[in-house]
């Protein structure tokens, strides 16, 4: 399954993926899917926000054990990131069948759609509209940098964008729902262990801050004479950092887009993304508002217009502690096994963490030895994914079987 996913959306120069939510490339990712899901004689299924559905037992039944993650990727992703949790999801139900297992509530194995909003900038697309933290009119609003909406981006990969809201009776119908997912960090590296349980994601939001100056030649307007909002972004994205460590947050401005974006001119609009995580609220709400008065500070010293807008947010996520620690359970009592498994939070968010304000929810990690994501570099070690896929097989043995 690696090996056929693998070339997916993979760029020849960069190394990285770029799977964005309905281009060829993420079409590409679906059709591997349904074809996994077809070979192993389970019933695929389309939902309304365009997120797929491969189901083992009757669907309507209720009370479902859910597996799966995402295929899509930021730009330049890594390959383990998403995609591990749905070839896992897959492997594991290999596992069960290889060991006989009898199940006695219905499993699904799921690929949401638009995780990493890489093309229309909101992550979770899929689930939160699954989950209604994000409504049809908001989706139908949201545009890729060419100015393509969600719908039309829909439609040009041939799917009904009219069907898209949030979809209560199929949550309903769900038990639980389980993601495996690679490390994002490397406190399992650290710690020794092959394999973790998610206790909590962090709270984190999106900011889009706009510096609005005034454009003009770069040969010469004299340094007095400049209002070039590049500087303020500047000071801004080192009092980010500033924020950040006082705080023991994480604070990253990692895009930015520039008018009128010329060699020789000095811009008009100087636009950033501010990204910021911390282990509480409080403290988010601290570096996020020490960042933007910095940001202002600097602006009106340069006669810079600056607006800042919150675009998403996502506030601290406790896993479901009945699930959490039937997982533990579980895991820590296998044959041959080595104790306790480690619980440990994350600062990533995921859609298990929008959908957990739904339906119970719960994470496995599998150790990143480097601890690097969202980059070409991502990786993890063949003999930890086997370990992270039987992880999951026992688990969903101990959940749904009888």
């Amino acid at each position: 399954m690696w090996r056929e996913l693998a070339p997916l959306g993979r760029d020849s120069g960069s190394g990285g993926y770029r799977r964005y939510a309905w281009t060829a490339a993420d079409a590409d990712c679906r059709a591997w899917f349904r074809a996994q899901a077809e070979a192993r004689g389970l019933a695929y299924e389309l939902d309304r926000n365009g997120n797929q559905w491969a189901w083992l037992g009757d669907p309507l039944a209720g009370d479902a054990v859910v597996t799966g993650s995402h295929l899509d990727s930021v730009p330049d992703g890594g390959a383990f990131d998403g995609p591990l949790g749905v070839v896992s999801s897959f492997a594991a139900l290999d596992e069960l069948r290889r060991r006989g297992a009898r199940f006695s509530r219905p499993l699904a194995l799921t690929n949401f759609g638009d995780e990493e909003g890489a093309r229309f900038g909101l992550a979770c697309v899929g689930s939160r509209l699954t989950a209604g933290q994000l409504t049809a009119e908001q989706a139908q609003g949201l545009r890729d940098g060419d100015g393509v909406t969600l719908p039309r981006a829909m439609e040009a990969a041939g799917y009904d964008p009219s069907t898209l809201g949030p979809d209560p009776e199929r949550l309903a119908r769900i038990g639980a729902f389980i993601e495996l997912h690679v490390e994002q960090g490397r406190a399992l590296d650290l710690s020794g262990d092959p394999v973790g349980i998610a206790s909590a994601i962090w709270p984190h939001g999106r900011w889009r801050f706009d510096f609005r100056g005034e454009a003009n030649h770069a040969g010469t307007t004299r340094l007095a004479d400049r209002r070039d909002p590049m500087l303020t972004y500047a000071e801004t994205v080192l009092a980010a950092r500033r924020e950040a460590e006082l705080a023991g947050a994480l604070a990253t401005f990692g895009k930015i887009s520039v008018e009128p974006n010329g060699v020789n001119a000095i811009p008009s609009l100087v636009r950033g993304w501010l990204d910021s995580r911390a282990a509480d609220q409080s403290a988010l709400d601290t570096v996020v508002a020490g960042i933007e008065a910095a940001a202002r500070a600097c602006a009106d010293r340069a006669g810079i217009e600056l607006s800042v807008v919150r675009e998403s947010f996502t506030p601290v996520v406790e896993f479901e502690h009945a699930l959490r620690d039937e997982l533990g359970k579980i895991l820590g009592q296998r044959p041959g096994g080595a104790g306790p498994v480690p619980v440990l939070g994350t600062g990533a968010g995921h859609d298990a963490g929008i959908l957990s304000g739904s339906i119970p929810t719960a994470m496995l990690f599998v150790r990143n030895p480097t601890g690097v994501s969202h980059s070409p570099a991502e990786s993890a070690a063949e003999d930890d994914c086997v370990a992270g896929v039987l992880a999951l097989a026992d688990v969903l043995e101990g959940l749904a079987c009888a």
